[in-house]
């Protein structure tokens, strides 16, 4: 039994079958926002290897590990996007084998943050919600009335003015900063969308959260103790 399995891991892909039968179940579900649109986040988490039986999960010197880059659609937590690399690959990389779909909204922390990349995903008519770098350079172009009691500080649209970034992403951005009394953190969010309520941006990327929940429910309920086969597609099939 164990041959057959390791056998059919070697050269199928069942995964993706099996989610957009559980994603329809929970096309209706509320995630706490009142929006039409698609929205999902994009986040990446680490599964360790071992080096010496799966030496193609290259990761450290003497460690082996593989990432496990998902889109998670936040109406029901199920994931419509899998992307399974090797330990060394960063995050941000995923974004280049990704088809965006127009008006979906993806929310991204900053490790995702590469401009030329956001542009690509605006030009493909998506919408993105980023947390943004304290190092970013713009210059402010207009600002909006905001309601600080809400906990918000600014709307505002902005242009670019590094030297790469302003070439990377030639357009106008929407920066929204909001004050968490939770946390006690001001965060500064970058979004394409000029339309949603400021407040409204900054309850969406709350929600990117929802992907850091679904990472340690699979960690700590979907331990895999053996692998039917030690290939790429092997281990990325039963992930």
């Amino acid at each position: 039994m164990r041959s057959t399995l390791a056998d059919a891991n070697e050269i199928r892909d069942f995964s993706m079958h099996l989610i957009e039968i559980t994603r329809a179940l929970y096309a209706n579900d509320s995630f706490g926002v009142e929006l039409n649109n698609t929205v999902s986040s994009l986040d990446t988490t680490t599964i360790d290897l071992c080096l010496q039986v799966f030496p193609w999960a290259k990761f450290r010197a003497n460690k082996g590990a593989v990432k496990l880059h998902t889109l998670l659609d936040l109406r029901g937590n199920i994931p419509t996007f899998i992307h399974i690399t090797n330990g060394k690959v960063h995050e941000v990389n995923v974004l280049d084998v990704m088809i965006f779909e127009a008006r979906r909204f993806y929310i991204m922390d900053r490790g995702f943050l590469d401009f030329q990349r956001l542009y690509s995903v605006h030009q493909s008519q998506a919408f993105f919600v980023i947390r943004a770098k304290a190092n970013l350079k713009g210059r402010r172009i207009s600002s909006k009335r905001i309601d600080k009691s809400t906990g918000l500080r600014c709307d505002q649209r902005i242009r670019l003015t590094g030297h790469l970034s302003s070439k990377d992403y030639p357009e106008t951005l929407r920066r929204v900063k909001f004050h968490d009394e939770e946390t006690n953190k001001s965060l500064v969010f970058l979004t394409n969308n000029f339309d949603l309520p400021a407040m409204v941006i900054a309850k969406l990327y709350k929600n990117r959260w929802q992907g850091e929940l679904f990472f340690k429910w699979i960690k700590q309920h979907l331990r895999i103790k053996k692998f039917f086969g030690t290939s790429e597609n092997a281990v990325k099939t039963q992930v």
